[in-house]
């Protein structure tokens, strides 16, 4: 382990313009993977910690779309300089690389694809054998790539920042809602402290269309800047908000053009550094990105961050996953970027908002039309993408508005472009077993994705590297009966179970006037709206949705798999959903079954034995390897997991 600055110069680039954002790559360390192990053709590894330092100029086309650049503090030299955290997986000898970098949007501060891709345990600086899984993605020969995005991450030794400057003398509303799930004391209200605590309004309400009731300023107090506490503490099952009036806004939409400048340097190079040789051998650059880092990469593409200063293509591939048809609040006055919207919590962020589709479409209620690919379609910049998302997402995540018209009638057309795969009966990312039991009301939901996900990450890097078409999209469709009024869903009933009647919503919300165009929030809380109307998948005669893609597990199911569960008594939410999902196995038996008055087949009825199962498992597993869906080399794992879930059910 060393330290080591090196100092990069401005490189002239194609059309005249210099490319000159990334400045300064500090080496922290620079160690080998697992002791130098090759990893197949890609020979051993190397890891890169490091810290990146930009300078970009606030006058050039391409950074006109960073809220308050023109306000930011500037160097002798008029540029805006920030810095951001930087952790690189790469080929010691580049040359044997895949030709392609794969980045991920950090998920507050971590590091996710290793664990994903990999099917290994979750880490946030993989350096054991275990943590480092299969080893697929080095195996593969792809660089791995992550940089901070997020100024508000907490403080770690392994967690990635973006360490942007503030807009100083500036003022304004910041508003934090939250829930909680057990009566406590004290509450954080994020980054921003409360500067004037003669105008701050904490509210409580139970549903997000009830109206808010002020809590007596005599009933809490600010325990310090960032903390506040409520008499008698806060209660499950509420929603508390408080709006109050903060300054020196940090320039949070450094981080869309941080991602952006050092992706392009990567693809684009610079001299002298470690990292200059990537330019020769790195010719694609896809990125993945998981719920509020799949936002990202949608506000990344709307607001036109896959151009380059230079005007060429940054991303060639991105894989959005588990972000419903969602957007973010990372690029406005004030943002705090780890905070995200649910149902219950943070449910009136700037999120779930119009436009959804790649597609233009016409919002009826403003008459608005817009599309997600506006701006990349200006500057023929559009990435192939896949969105891929979950039953969660289907329920809580907004997901159906990808593909269906704003006022919920109808199917949309894709771009040629997109592919969406909707993994039916799946919870927030992929489930992990044995299933667990927490503040919600019934099993979370044990059903996986990963595989299939390591198959569609190849199938993306052919599309983009040879043209190779991949699978078509599966997802469900209005015209075909597959999206549905939860009045409609024939949900079948199952003794004990309580389908939600309501999905969360995304609102028409009114922040002000120059929200849309400056980042400026002036209505604070936002004017509630009309609600858009949201289908639902609807189920077989099991419970499973249809339209979408069915994993392994799901296609040979052995029960009933949702993305909705209650939140349970003690959280106060038993009408909310969470994202963990919902598992209702078969009954073992015949016996059992009517015993329990279960409408669905027993395990015994549908297989016979253990082996009839596992038979119809690797029989569905081998057609996906087909269908370019599942990797023939993982089927061992699919049949593995199978047997431990067959036995979990019988037990």
């Amino acid at each position: 382990m060393f330290a080591l600055r090196i100092f990069l110069l401005a490189a002239a680039m194609s059309g005249g313009v210099a490319f000159s954002a990334v400045k300064a790559i500090h080496i922290v360390e620079r160690t080998d993977v697992l002791d130098g192990a090759p990893m197949g053709k890609a020979g051993p590894y190397e890891r890169l910690v490091a810290k990146a330092y930009f300078e970009i100029d606030p006058k050039l086309p391409a950074n006109q779309a960073i809220s308050d650049i023109q306000l930011a503090p500037r160097n002798a030299e008029g540029m805006v300089e920030f810095s951001a955290d930087l952790y690189v997986l790469k080929p010691r000898d580049s040359a044997k690389g895949n030709g392609t970098l794969f980045f991920e949007v950090s998920n507050r501060g971590g590091k996710g694809m290793v664990s994903l891709y990999n099917s290994a345990p979750a880490s946030k600086d993989p350096r054991t054998k275990a943590q480092f899984g299969d080893k697929f993605l080095l195996e593969q020969g792809f660089t791995l790539a992550w940089l901070g995005w997020e100024f508000d991450v907490a403080d770690g030794p392994d967690n990635l920042k973006l360490y942007a400057p503030a807009v100083k003398g500036i003022t304004g509303p910041v508003r934090t809602n939250f829930t909680v799930t057990k009566r406590t004391d004290k509450e954080s209200i994020g980054h921003y402290p409360i500067t004037d605590e003669a105008t701050a309004v904490l509210t409580v309400r139970k549903r997000v269309t009830d109206k808010p009731v002020v809590i007596d300023r005599a009933k809490w107090k600010i325990v310090d800047p960032t903390h506040i506490s409520l008499d008698g503490g806060f209660e499950p099952g509420k929603i508390y908000e408080i709006v109050h009036q903060s300054k020196d806004p940090v320039l949070a939409g450094l981080g869309l053009a941080g991602m952006r400048d050092f992706v392009a340097f990567m693809k684009q190079g610079a001299p002298a550094t470690l990292l200059s040789d990537q330019a020769r051998y790195i010719k694609r650059a896809i990125a993945t990105g998981q719920s509020q880092s799949g936002r990202f990469l949608r506000t990344f593409l709307y607001q036109g961050f896959n151009a380059s200063e230079n005007g060429k293509m940054v991303f060639d591939g991105l894989i959005p996953t588990i972000a419903g048809a969602g957007l973010g609040g990372f690029n406005h006055r004030f943002v705090q970027p780890t905070r995200t919207g649910f149902a219950y919590s943070g449910f009136t962020l700037p999120v779930d908002q119009f436009p959804f589709s790649d597609t233009d479409e016409t919002d009826s209620v403003t008459g608005m039309t817009d599309g997600l690919l506006r701006a990349a379609s200006k500057s023929k910049t559009v990435p192939k993408i896949f969105y891929v998302n979950g039953a969660c997402e289907y329920w809580g995540r907004v997901a159906p508005l990808l593909h269906v018209t704003p006022d919920g009638k109808a199917d949309q057309p894709l771009p040629e472009t997109t592919r969406i795969y909707f993994m039916t009966g799946t919870p927030h990312g992929s489930g992990s077993f044995p299933p667990g039991k927490g503040s919600w009301q019934y099993t979370s939901n044990p059903n996986s994705y990963k595989l299939n996900q390591k198959a569609l990450l190849l199938a993306m890097n052919a599309w983009i590297k040879d043209g190779t078409t991949p699978p078509e999209s599966r997802y469900p469709r209005i015209a075909k009966g597959e999206l549905v009024s939860i009045a409609a869903l024939h949900f079948p009933k199952i003794p004990g179970v309580t389908v939600p009647t309501r999905p969360r919503f995304a609102y028409h919300l009114d922040f002000g006037p120059e929200f849309a165009s400056k980042g400026i929030i002036s209505i604070e809380p936002p004017r509630i709206g009309k609600a858009f109307p949201l289908p639902v998948p609807q189920v077989d005669e099991d419970g499973n949705e249809l339209g979408g893609f069915r994993t392994p597990e799901l296609a040979v199911p052995l029960g009933t798999y949702t993305g909705w569960n209650p939140g349970d008594a003690a959280s106060g939410a038993t009408d909310e959903i969470v994202g963990t999902g919902s598992w209702f196995p078969f009954p073992g038996t015949k016996a059992a079954r009517i015993a329990a008055k279960d409408p669905r087949p027993s395990l015994e009825e549908r297989y016979g034995n253990r082996e009839g199962y596992l038979a119809k498992l690797r029989a569905a597993a081998e057609e996906q390897v087909r269908q370019r869906m599942l990797l023939e080399s993982d089927i061992p794992a699919v049949l593995e997991r199978g047997g431990k879930e067959w036995d979990y059910v019988m037990k």
